[in-house]
């Protein structure tokens, strides 16, 4: 399972040193890319595969048997649930185990010892999952009892100071790496907010509405209906690209945000968002044109505006 950071590419190394053919798995969502698993798989020369995860993790946030972290990371189920996909990933393509690039108390609440077990037992894969920096704090898996895996080459390495890694870079020649940081969207106190309040509101059904969520300004009208405003033309146009996800509002004689709604529950809805977009635009007299669409059908409706009245809006 290779994220691409230091530590997971340092178990690739670790693994082919001690004997086994390794090859990358790296899981795909919307709260993490697969960038850095791409570049690093491209400098070790070896094959990526990529496994969309979002249904998955969709499902954990919904329902997260051991709870959340700091904030809305499903962080020991994820993991557990990652490991399983790996796993019959593993029994399709005939490889012997699962590594991870984990150290034994690295993250204090998803890395300790009782953790790193409660994801082993979890996962479904008890004794087929080697974690090469801090092997040697566990158990022997399978495959070093059975002599597929040198245990003598690999590690036990502890704790949140990285130097030995540093020093095992320099020595397989890993110059490249990103520094260390959780790379999830999840574990970020205000995306967090964000996915809470389209859990409260519209939900996590629509798959799209989810992926949007990394982008544009959220409001929500007195009555609870959502409004995402771009914030830039890339974001404009990732609204005005929205199919089927709801109704688009956007100015027509003058620069100013897209607005996507996803669900308009009043007439009184479409007009606060439509001076919404009026406000944020750039024209100087006091009434703009906008553009509505629902669906295909779209047309420019004149709204007065007042830009005061949006400053009680929550934003989320």
């Amino acid at each position: 399972m290779l994220s691409g950071g230091l530590d997971s590419q340092l178990a690739v190394r670790i693994l082919e040193r001690a004997g086994a053919e390794v090859e990358g798995v790296c899981f795909c969502t919307p709260f993490f890319a697969p960038d850095a698993a791409k570049k690093a798989t491209a400098a070790l020369g070896i094959k990526l595969h990529l496994v969309d995860f979002t249904d998955d993790e969709i499902a954990l946030i919904e329902n997260p048997p051991h709870g959340f972290g700091g904030a809305m990371n499903p962080c020991i189920d994820c993991h557990a649930t990652m490991i399983r996909r790996a796993g019959e990933l593993m029994e399709k393509l005939g490889y012997d185990f699962v590594a991870t690039g984990e150290v034994m108390g690295q993250r204090p609440m998803s890395q300790n010892k009782q953790s790193l077990g409660v994801v082993e037992k979890s996962s479904g894969l008890k004794g087929r999952l080697i974690r090469p920096l801090s092997a040697k704090l566990l158990e022997p898996t399978i495959p070093e009892i059975e002599g597929k895996v040198d245990r003598e080459k690999l590690f036990d390495i502890s704790g949140r100071c990285r130097n030995r890694q540093i020093e095992l870079a320099a020595e397989f020649g890993i110059v490249d790496y990103p520094s260390p940081a959780g790379g999830c969207k999840l574990t970020e106190d205000g995306f967090g907010r964000k996915l809470r309040d389209l859990m409260e509101h519209e939900g996590l059904g629509d798959r799209h509405l989810v992926e949007l969520l990394l982008v544009a300004r959220r409001f929500r009208l007195p009555d609870g209906t959502g409004v995402l405003l771009g914030r830039d033309k890339t974001e404009n146009d990732i609204l005005k690209n929205a199919k089927d996800v709801g109704t688009v509002i956007a100015p027509v004689n003058c620069p100013g945000p897209t607005a996507l709604i996803p669900r308009i529950m009043s007439d009184e809805d479409a007009r606060l968002a439509a001076e919404l977009v009026c406000a944020y635009s750039k024209c100087d007299r006091l009434e703009g044109d906008v553009m509505i669409r629902t669906g295909t059908a779209s047309a420019p409706v004149p709204r007065p505006y007042d830009r005061t009245k949006f400053k009680g809006f929550q934003i989320c």
